[in-house]
């Protein structure tokens, strides 16, 4: 039986700005379930980002419950949470966020510093992801001498250094052109086949084809919730 490493019930979040209220999520139930790839999708407003940020531990829910790998973390304080997420999740920008100053051995070990893990074990531990994400020749490198696809492989080396029970990627290819966007999701594809539970949140059909089932939002409410038949591989189109 497939373990739930994602549960949440009736979660909603409202924004207060000024006399407003904004209601972003009004009542999202769903399970992922370990090692799944799922998309979440929907147009500017729709509440993915939001989720997002719940589901990254990034911010707490006015109201409802969410299970991180059977832990309630709806109720934790920013400590708490911000400890969940160094250990449980990984994170991949459509910005990359990588400090320009360090090299890209030094993005990647970032996280491990956090952990309380000893220089010499992060330095190994950077170097070995790096080399499974194709850029062992590229470590001394800084940001700006990598290409853009190049620098968001640096950025999801860095989100697999915790060994994250989850990768949330937020448009992970939207400031890639489209060879290198197929790149990238293949990339994902090896991971999830590697044994991860991949969330990519994404606007783009094409993107969201790729993965074994997508979550539509749509007014803060779960539009559908459907098994992708028949993904695409990007491990073949980059073949």
């Amino acid at each position: 039986m497939s373990k739930t490493i994602i549960k949440t019930e009736h979660l909603r979040k409202t924004y207060v700005m000024g006399t407003n209220k904004v209601h972003a999520l009004q009542d999202i139930s769903i399970t992922v379930s370990k090692n799944e790839y799922v998309a979440l999708m929907g147009p500017s407003g729709s509440g993915k980002s939001t989720l997002m940020n719940l589901l990254g531990c990034l911010d707490s829910p006015t109201k409802g419950g969410y299970f991180l790998n059977g832990t309630d973390v709806s109720t934790m304080d920013d400590a708490e949470l911000a400890e969940v997420r160094n250990k449980e999740i990984g994170f991949v920008f459509q910005t990359f966020n990588l400090l320009p100053r360090l090299s890209a051995l030094e993005n990647v070990a970032l996280p491990l510093v956090y952990a309380g893990v000893t220089k010499t074990e992060r330095l190994e531990k950077a170097a070995s992801v790096l080399e499974s994400v194709g850029l062992g020749d590229r470590m001394d490198h800084k940001p700006n001498e990598l290409s853009g696809g190049q620098r968001q492989r640096v950025a999801v080396a860095r989100a697999l250094v915790n060994d994250p029970a989850i990768i949330l990627a937020d448009e992970p290819t939207g400031n890639l052109d489209s060879k290198t966007s197929v790149e990238i999701m293949a990339l994902f594809e090896e991971i999830h086949n590697a044994g991860n539970t991949v969330i990519i949140v994404t606007h783009e059909p094409d993107i969201a084809e790729h993965t074994h089932r997508i979550i539509r939002l749509r007014d803060g409410l779960v539009e559908t919730d459907v098994v992708n038949e028949n993904p695409v591989s990007a491990l073949s189109l980059n073949g």
